[in-house]
């Protein structure tokens, strides 16, 4: 049975550029905060992959690459390192979008415990309510948090108008964006202070995520660790660093950087084509006006997600009801109801995530077993 993997948002097969930069990295095994000659082998092979990620990112030499375990790290230490710095400072707001990942919302969440209140903007549409945004920097703020691009509808939020209206009204507070799903995609937030990715997103090994940090933060000393210990990261995430996995995150994202224009455009046709076989198929496809070409919400003709996802599974086509993260929470996502679907219709939608690696076969294949699925489950269900 051929197998068709449209759950890219979740995971991403490992590349060849990053597997063969993970094996050859392997073989340079020492401690890099060694002093010896091994571990300044393994510090000069870390130092060119920070390096060659930040070239990759497009960010310029202001900011430098924090390395940690996981997106969801990076999201931590950007949110709760800087509420921790700042607990002794007049604001105590902390302003997120109504449709943030978890490891933003919930970590927002856990520093009320040192006095923080954490404020949500709507995001009806898969748009960012500026003018709701404006009203709550009038308030103040220590942090705004705003993902770049969302990790079930695939909306792409307005953060450069976001960034301004941080900077004319509460210049004092830090705006980090969660960029997980927008890294190599789509070109980066220029005026953010705090960005976070993730290497398993584009190709490269799971277990590998960034914190990039302006040199604003850094000569504030704005930023705060979470983990402490050895004092790795330029003291900001203590560990010793993953040097195979950071060396294959370079590769995956130097390998992205050089095609990202061929890569969208083929996968914006892909998109295209796929949105066009689910609607003549019969499903809602809950479409942003502004929204990445790799992340389609569809909404099926009352068949719950769960059921129809066994069916494709049974196919050799995997397909996802929302985030990996929260996939095993069988309560309804926080993001489809920001959106505006209601809890039926957000309990009968899959995300379909499309990578520049699947082919038109991939979708019409799709498309068949989603239409056979209609056909099947509908009347089973009468």
């Amino acid at each position: 049975m051929r197998t068709v993997y449209l759950d890219n948002s979740a995971t991403t097969p490992l590349s060849k550029e990053a597997a063969a930069a993970v094996a050859e990295a392997y073989g340079i095994f020492a401690n890099p905060s060694s002093l010896h000659s091994a571990g300044v082998e393994a510090a000069a092979l870390l130092d060119r992959s920070r390096k060659s990620i930040l070239k990759s990112s497009g960010l310029g030499p202001d900011f430098t690459p924090v390395f940690c375990g996981s997106g969801s790290e990076a999201n931590n230490l950007a949110v709760a390192g800087i509420c921790r710095r700042a607990r002794h400072f007049d604001s105590k707001r902390i302003i997120i979008s109504d449709s943030e990942h978890p490891s933003v919302s919930a970590t927002a969440a856990s520093l009320a415990a040192i006095g923080f209140e954490t404020v949500t903007v709507p995001t009806r549409g898969g748009v960012l309510d500026l003018a709701s945004l404006e009203k709550e920097l009038e308030r103040g703020a220590a942090v705004v948090s705003i993902m770049s691009v969302n990790n079930e509808t695939g909306a792409r939020y307005d953060i450069e108008s976001a960034v301004s209206l941080v900077r004319r009204i509460c210049p004092g507070a830090v705006f980090h964006t969660d960029a997980v799903q927008g890294f190599m995609r789509i070109p980066l937030c220029r005026g953010a202070d705090l960005i976070s990715a993730s290497a398993h997103k584009i190709g490269g090994p799971k277990g590998c995520g960034v914190l990039f940090v302006s040199g604003k933060i850094l000569k504030r000393k704005a930023l705060e660790p979470v983990i402490f210990g050895g004092g790795q990261e330029s003291g900001l995430r203590s560990g010793t660093e993953n040097t195979p996995c950071i060396a294959g995150f370079a590769a995956a994202a130097e390998s992205r950087a050089l095609n990202m224009t061929p890569l969208i455009e083929k996968t914006e046709s892909l998109c295209a084509d796929c949105i066009a076989r689910v609607e003549a198929a019969g499903c809602r496809v809950n479409r942003p006006s502004v929204a990445v070409p790799h992340i389609i919400s569809v909404t099926l003709p009352g068949i719950k997600s769960q059921v129809m996802l066994s069916f494709l599974s049974s196919k050799g086509i995997y397909v996802s009801s929302g985030s990996a993260c929260s996939s095993k929470d069988r309560r309804i996502s926080k993001s489809l109801k920001a959106f505006g679907l209601s809890d039926d219709d957000a309990d009968c939608t899959l995300r379909v995530s499309l990578s520049p690696d699947n082919t038109p076969e991939d979708i019409a294949l799709f498309a068949e077993a989603l239409g056979e699925g209609i056909n099947r489950l509908v009347r089973i269900k009468k």
